[in-house]
């Protein structure tokens, strides 16, 4: 990610307009978010899905606004591990136009395009879990998690520092990680705390032994075509230019995409005999999420090399939960974590120096020095969220409790958590109103709620 220093020449109109619309397409990504994971869970937890995503989108700007983005920006404490979380306190110093920012764009945005990828990052965990989580305990998870690990990854993978501050994060500033928008802090990061809270809550009721399918397919999709619009905002925005580095980004970001797409059906259509609206859409994220890190690494034959192999390599290791014995639930862990590390390592092999960042990979002639860099970033983001997330996670599932009751969750978590229902599809009562008017749906036996 090109990330702005202390030189402070003016601010440049196209750049900042270009931002502006980036910003507003990774914002469009949480809502496509959550039409992509409620249409993937049943019809009784459709809402308390989507909640999340919006319960995310709304904690964390809040907290990224008053600390997060000092935490993951501020200048570097010492380290590379942290920056100083008083030195953009609300963002107060970044106002008042060129002379509080640098770049070519108002540091203020900047501050809330970064935002934006942590709230993404975070609304992806949430997939993991879906079925069974308590909204409440979700909220003050998120909440936390925003500051003990996704602002520190930040820091270590995005912060180059400046010349009063050279410090900057010890993977991209000391390790020599190459990460242009978030393979390791955004992928690696929400699929290894994915996998942390799937352990902590543990596997869902029927889990193993019923289908648990989808219900609604025509919202994952309409949630995948928002995701992908969005994408462009999230890897080409991450330029924070209009310039050639945005267009070949630009281009890699849409030519992953389809590889992707293209790589799961082949594998459907050839390994279970058909190809599948949700293999389409789950290879279009595979792809997208492989070519984020990577995206200005690789030339476009390299990122259909890169999406392609990302989701043939996901849609074997989504089925790694069955075997293994974890639940999760939307597969963050097969999709997100895995994608994120193919596209983090695939710089080290596929790398060319024609591309913005100037590196050769292995396979290029490069050499093996930059792929090693690429995998100690992975192992540590990976170690990281993995272990905090954790820890995290026990402490809100013993002083809160983080798992809906059993019959909450077979009757529906919607009803039951947020007293409302997604699909008026019952016929109602006329005594009890459980709040906004709200009532009570009356379901016959064995009917799904």
């Amino acid at each position: 990610m090109t990330v702005l220093t202390a030189a402070q020449p003016a601010l440049d109109s196209g750049d900042t307009a270009w931002l502006l619309v980036a910003t507003a397409l990774v914002l469009l990504m949480a809502p496509g978010l959550a039409l992509f994971y409620g249409g993937m869970v049943r019809s009784k937890s459709v809402l308390n899905m989507m909640m999340m995503t919006f319960g995310a989108l709304a904690v964390v700007v809040v907290l990224w606004t008053v600390v997060g983005y000092s935490l993951a920006f501020g200048d570097d404490l010492g380290g590379g591990l942290i920056g100083d979380p008083l030195q953009h306190l609300g963002l107060a110093d970044l106002l008042g136009g060129a002379s509080n920012g640098s770049g070519t764009v108002p540091m203020v945005l900047y501050a809330v395009f970064q935002g934006l990828f942590c709230v993404i990052t975070g609304a992806l965990v949430s997939g993991a879990i879906a079925d069974r989580a308590r909204f409440g305990a979700w909220i003050a998870f998120v909440s936390v998690w925003t500051l003990l690990v996704y602002a520190p990854v930040a820091h270590w993978v995005f912060a180059t520092g400046t010349p009063a501050n050279p410090g900057g994060g010890w993977l991209v500033s000391r390790t020599g990680l190459i990460d242009f928008a978030g393979g390791t802090a955004v992928e690696i990061c929400s699929g290894a705390s994915a996998l942390a809270l799937a352990l902590v809550l543990g596997r869902r009721v029927g889990f193993g032994s019923e289908p648990l399918r989808p219900h609604n397919l025509t919202l994952v999709m309409l949630g995948a075509g928002l995701l992908w619009f969005g994408w462009f905002g999230f890897n080409a925005g991450s330029a924070l230019a209009a310039n050639q580095t945005a267009a070949e980004v630009f281009t890699t970001t849409l030519v992953a995409g389809a590889a992707g797409t293209l790589g799961w059906l082949v594998l459907e259509r050839f390994r279970d005999g058909h190809a599948t609206s949700l293999g389409a859409a789950s290879g279009m994220v595979a792809g997208l999420v492989a070519i984020t890190p990577s995206c200005a690494s690789v030339s476009p034959l390299g990122a259909v090399v890169i999406g392609a192999g990302g989701a043939v390599v996901c849609a074997y290791a989504i089925g790694l939960k069955h075997r293994l014995g974890y639940d999760d639930s939307l597969d963050v862990v097969g999709v997100h974590m895995v994608g994120g590390i193919v596209g983090t390592l695939g710089i080290g092999l596929l790398a060319t120096a024609s591309a913005p960042t100037h590196v050769d990979g292995l396979l290029l002639g490069g050499g093996a020095g930059q792929l090693g860099k690429q995998l100690v970033g992975v192992v540590a983001v990976m170690a990281y969220a993995f272990i905090v997330s954790g820890v995290l996670g026990l402490a809100v599932d013993r002083l809160m409790g983080f798992r809906v009751d059993r019959d909450d969750e077979v009757a529906g978590i919607d009803l039951a958590v947020h007293a409302e229902t997604a699909y008026d599809l019952h016929t109602l009562t006329t005594g009890r109103s459980l709040g906004h008017g709200l009532l009570r749906p009356l379901t016959r036996p064995g009917e799904d709620r």
